[in-house]
């Protein structure tokens, strides 16, 4: 069943049902939102024709941001859509048109070989088929407002997407990460993402706030899939923020500061995993979050090297 013609598409990054993508269908049109890599193209054009379109019934790609795993694959997505046009924040829209420094930062990073392998090389997109969407641009799906709402503290070239129509929040990384694996009676469990290089928890803070002004009835997490409960889960969010904030500071001048951020973190997941419900041991949450955690404790690195940190 997709409620209100919202499909979740599993872009296959990584492991099942960790990465998603969504297609809105609104009277036989579709839009995109978030796309995945390169690998992800046949799975996104697959759900197409679940959905009963052609890929020129699409008109819009929307990113939330221009990080890899929302927006890896646009280049070659938009290559099958000829109809569609991409909208990204006025902070990433240049990089799809000339994606080399995405490329170089993310291999500086990754290396070139597990760029090719995870991601595959990026694809430029023409520069007359990209739309910058500042704060407040409304995607007009036949008839069907979607509205970019700027949302930065994750990444500076972050927005969200307010569909009025089913009352949602497509999200990206602004409203964290839940994993369907962790979820209990409680319902779902969530962390915060501070991802490097551009992590800023005041900021952060006003953006989950900004959501929340919207009164959606659920989000759409690209990491993973429709949350509901989302006063709680906000709840939950601020006080982790400031809780892996506290770590950072309390790490600030230790040796071996990036594996202590590492092991304070997994403490505080497992921790409040455990008050969540959920039952496991430390070595299947890092099995879950391994990476998250790796990747928190990187950009809580960088962010305490900046003023403010």
């Amino acid at each position: 069943m997709h409620l209100h013609g919202i499909h979740t598409i599993d872009t296959g990054f990584v492991r099942p049902h960790f990465d998603a993508a969504y297609l809105v269908v609104e009277n036989g049109r579709g839009a995109f939102i978030d796309c995945g890599t390169n690998h992800s193209v046949p799975r996104m054009l697959a759900e197409l024709d679940n959905a009963g379109l052609q890929p020129e019934h699409v008109e819009w790609l929307i990113l939330t941001h221009v990080h890899l795993d929302h927006a890896g694959g646009a280049g070659e997505l938009m290559a099958k859509l000829p109809n569609a046009r991409l909208v990204a924040h006025p902070r990433g829209a240049r990089h799809m048109i000339d994606p080399s420094m995405l490329w170089a930062g993310a291999s500086a990073v990754y290396g070139e070989e597990t760029m090719e392998r995870e991601y595959g090389r990026l694809r430029p997109v023409a520069a007359d088929r990209v739309i910058e969407s500042a704060d407040g641009y409304v995607v007009d799906l036949r008839g069907r407002p979607l509205l970019c709402v700027e949302t930065p503290g994750h990444a500076k070239h972050h927005q969200a997407i307010y569909d009025e129509r089913a009352r949602v929040c497509f999200t990206g990384d602004t409203f964290g990460l839940s994993y369907r694996e962790l979820d209990t009676a409680a319902g779902p469990f969530i962390l915060p993402t501070t991802t490097p290089v551009q992590f800023d928890p005041v900021a952060l803070h006003a953006s989950i706030n900004r959501l929340l002004s919207f009164k959606p009835e659920a989000m759409y997490l690209t990491h993973y899939g429709r949350v509901e409960t989302v006063s709680r889960l906000a709840e939950d969010l601020h006080e982790q923020i400031d809780a892996m904030v506290a770590i950072a500071q309390s790490l600030k001048d230790v040796p071996e500061r990036h594996e202590a951020l590492k092991d304070a973190l997994a403490r505080l997941y497992l921790e409040r995993a455990h008050l969540h419900g959920w039952q496991g041991t430390r070595a299947e949450l890092l099995g879950l979050l391994g990476m998250d955690v790796e990747l928190n404790a990187q950009g809580l690195g960088v962010w305490l090297g900046q003023p403010g940190g």
